[in-house]
């Protein structure tokens, strides 16, 4: 009977299969055939035997990153970093929204907004170029003023204390032009009419964006959120790597799980090491995200993703 369903469902509307086959013929093949590779998390992966015949290890490839005198260093970097710059970025981005949304010139919001947003697009590599120029020791914009003030220059690409703070304000300076995005448009949606009733009540600015503006950004704040918390455990690489310019002194404060991996990986050359790592961050990562929808949920139903 299924099938039978099927076939009419696919003879009548054989347009519609015929436009959506491409996007699905991509879905299944860029998406859900690499999944397969996950078999090697559990293997010593060998070229020349491939999926089928490398040899079965059970789950030696998951010790290397718990067994390792470094795991809680990069998983306490990774998480602390992502919780830091989630609330910062969010913030930060929900802040320029309101700010954009109050400019009465089209113009001048489209200007800002394009300069707030040319930071996302630049490399990792560019980045660290930029900031090269103020933190080098040698003609570095930092020492030169230092030194021109008689004071004593610095290595900072030697100096931990000055990183955390560094990287997650590059990070804010890098994308919350472009987050700031989805939240303008919400904040555009919301209907006139709210603030003109607060207005005539003698609402000011202020209590106008804390008792209209933030509840109806409410939902996109839940959503985003939690799409965050799913990635928590995964590291900006570029970020962390690039940016510090893979300076051993800054390991300390500058190694999360996807540099330490690669910094693995180049030395071992062990793939099921590297997919171990990854289907570790994955399944974590989906772990938290239902945990955290599901909190949702519990307290305001029409908030969740599912």
């Amino acid at each position: 009977m299924f099938f039978k369903k099927l076939k009419k469902h696919i003879r009548d509307y054989w347009a519609l299969h015929l436009m959506a086959l491409p996007g699905v013929a991509a879905l299944l093949v860029f998406s859900y055939w690499p999944k397969f590779g996950v078999i090697m998390a559990f293997q010593k992966f060998n070229f020349k035997k491939g999926f089928l015949g490398s040899t079965f290890i059970g789950l030696k490839n998951f010790e290397f990153l718990f067994k390792t005198t470094d795991a809680w260093i990069i998983t306490r970097n990774t998480v602390c970093y992502n919780a830091v710059m989630i609330v910062m970025n969010t913030t930060l981005a929900v802040i320029l929204a309101m700010i954009l949304n109050e400019v009465k010139s089209k113009r001048l919001a489209k200007y800002i907004q394009t300069i707030y947003m040319m930071p996302h697009f630049l490399s990792a590599t560019a980045v660290s170029m930029v900031l090269f120029c103020f933190l080098s020791d040698t003609n570095g914009i930092v020492n030169s003023m230092i030194r021109s003030m008689g004071g004593e220059t610095r290595n900072w690409y030697m100096t931990k204390s000055i990183w955390p703070a560094t990287l997650v304000g590059v990070s804010a300076w890098k994308n919350i032009g472009y987050s700031s995005i989805v939240y303008l448009a919400t904040i555009t949606g919301i209907s006139q009419e709210y603030y003109e009733a607060a207005m005539i009540d003698g609402a000011t600015r202020p209590q106008q964006a804390l008792y209209i503006t933030l509840p109806q950004l409410r939902p996109i704040l839940t959503i985003m959120l939690i799409q965050s918390i799913g990635g928590i455990f995964y590291g900006d690489f570029g970020l962390f790597y690039s940016v510090p310019r893979d300076s051993g002194a800054l390991y300390p404060v500058t190694n999360v799980i996807d540099t330490y991996i690669f910094r693995a990986l180049k030395e071992q050359v062990n793939y099921g090491m590297s997919s171990a790592a990854a289907l570790y961050q994955s399944v974590v990562g989906f772990l938290l995200m239902v945990v955290s929808n599901g909190i949702v949920r519990k307290v305001s139903p029409e908030y969740a993703m599912f």
